[in-house]
């Protein structure tokens, strides 16, 4: 089944011979050696380090649209291929097919709920790399910037009637007791707190036990709860803005809003600016 960008097991399983379509995992923080891929991986994965394939190597960015086409023609991605990601932790997939979208390409979806997902459906893991694509050839295109806030216009935009921020991290984070993502070390900002005004919606609130999308009605009143409707402006943020990507596929895929842009600056921006207000 597809339900928009998002695809499940069955779907991946049935297009595993499709020319056309390209299934990479993405190796997030923590997964430097790809530990969890070389221990067993959705079958005809590669698999990616996010930030080598989804930064640029020098600034904090994203690659620019002739960077990004070759390293897509190298990966043996073209303008027509479609690509799935999934990531290991979930949301480096999720960050994956945000920033493909904003870099220009359409033809990028999401497995839903990952390797936890498929293997409790009882689908099998491999260890098998698939050989190296052959390269093709990319045409550069241009970015979606209304899909990405910069830190400038989100200060500018603070008490605006109608928006609403939300803000994915830990509620350790968003109290202010942390600047840390669970489980690793504390470090990534000099100030604790959350941008004035914002509302929590922890990501980890959308998933299952399977790290799927929970069902959209439970969806829906979680983000309406916090006041945002489908006429409503939103920002989401988090710490790297991994997690505000997952925000933004559920309310932009799941439920068709449609004014939703995202801080990939964030807090380890935010946090570090001088002069310019925090909540705690």
């Amino acid at each position: 089944m597809a339900r928009g960008a998002l695809v499940d097991p069955a779907w991946v399983h049935r297009h595993r011979n499709d020319p056309k379509v390209k299934l990479i995992e993405i190796a997030g923080m923590g997964q430097e050696e790809m530990q969890a891929y070389k221990a067993g991986h959705v079958p005809g994965a590669a698999c990616w380090k996010w930030k080598e394939m989804l930064w640029d190597s020098h600034a904090r960015d994203f690659p620019s649209p002739e960077e990004f086409a070759r390293r897509c023609g190298a990966a043996g991605i073209g303008n027509d291929t479609t690509v799935v990601f999934y990531g290991e932790g979930v949301q480096f997939g999720i960050y994956a097919w945000w920033t493909f979208r904003y870099c220009g390409h359409s033809k990028v979806k999401v497995l839903d709920g990952a390797r936890y997902r498929w293997a409790a459906e009882g689908r099998p893991l491999v260890t098998e790399e698939p050989p190296p694509a052959a390269p093709v050839e990319y045409r550069p295109v241009k970015r979606k910037e209304k899909m990405r806030i910069h830190r400038d216009r989100v200060l500018r935009a603070l008490g605006t009637e109608g928006l609403v921020i939300l803000d994915g991290r830990s509620p350790e984070e968003y109290r202010g007791e942390r600047v840390g993502g669970p489980g690793g070390p504390d470090v990534g900002a000099v100030r604790y707190g959350r941008i004035p005004g914002a509302k929590h919606l922890y990501f980890e609130e959308l998933l299952d036990a399977n790290k799927a999308f929970k069902p959209e009605s439970e969806i829906r009143a979680l983000v309406e709860s916090r006041g945002a409707t489908p006429d409503t402006d939103v920002i989401t943020y988090c710490r790297m803005s991994h997690r505000a990507t997952v925000l933004y596929f559920m309310l932009t895929e799941l439920l068709g809003y449609r004014k939703v842009r995202v801080y990939d600056g964030s807090w380890t921006e935010w946090g570090n600016l001088v002069g310019v207000p925090i909540e705690r």
